[in-house]
């Protein structure tokens, strides 16, 4: 596997400190020098990391002053996203994942173009089937994907464990269990489904799209909120 390009470490070094709360808002960045000496680059390779990260809202580059971790601007998200297996777990069910299909292929979806692993499996609580999977994940940001073991581990549950993201978008719908979905979950074609789309982001590029369609009568989505 290629490796990633210097400036495309640094970026995701310094990124992953500010996601994971090391840095704290606020906080100063080492600056070009500091970080030249660390990484014994070139100052437009330093440059093009931070240009990166205040591209994508995490830093904020001051003229003279320096570079600073961004505070966080005001949002409200209805829905989180969670790991499924700990969902089930938490409610007294055993969790199991069943990968069905895995392969390496070329996405022309407007949404998630480019090379990505598409990934089919179903999610069971109590070794009863609970949702169908249908993800993408893009290689180009993700390329340690390639060598993960997601027989093992569900791709969500190992996207929430390895990949920061910054930005999120869940879509929910209802839909009627077609004849290839209902032998898969084992229904009755045309049951109702719940089908929740979820698409992520790394600064702008994203970095997954999935659809899971949920048997309505054994999942919900609750979402709690408060009068801001």
């Amino acid at each position: 596997m290629k490796a990633a390009p210097l400036h495309e470490r640094i970026r995701r070094e310094i990124e992953a400190r500010i996601l994971s709360g090391t840095w704290a808002p606020g906080a100063r960045v080492p600056g070009e020098i500091e970080l030249m000496a660390q990484y014994g680059c070139a100052r437009m390779t330093v440059n093009k990391a931070l240009s990166a990260l205040a591209h994508a809202g995490l830093v904020d580059r001051r003229r003279r002053a320096g570079t600073f971790v961004a505070r966080p601007r005001s949002q409200s998200m209805v829905l989180e996203i969670t790991d499924l297996a700990r969902e089930v777990v938490a409610r007294g069910q055993s969790y199991g994942w069943q990968m069905q299909t895995r392969r390496e292929t070329q996405s022309e979806l407007p949404e998630m173009p480019g090379p990505v692993l598409e990934v089919d499996g179903v999610h069971l609580a109590d070794g009863t089937p609970l949702a169908f999977e249908h993800r993408l994940i893009s290689t180009a940001q993700v390329p340690e994907v390639l060598t993960a073991d997601l027989a093992a581990t569900a791709p969500g549950t190992w996207l929430l464990g390895h990949v920061p993201w910054t930005e999120a978008e869940n879509r929910i719908s209802a839909s009627a269990a077609s004849p290839a979905l209902a032998r898969v979950l084992g229904i009755a074609a045309g049951d109702p489904c719940l089908t929740v789309t979820r698409r992520t982001w790394r600064g702008g590029a994203p970095v997954t799209l999935v659809h899971q369609h949920f048997i309505a009568s054994r999942h919900e989505l609750v979402a709690r909120f408060g009068a801001a």
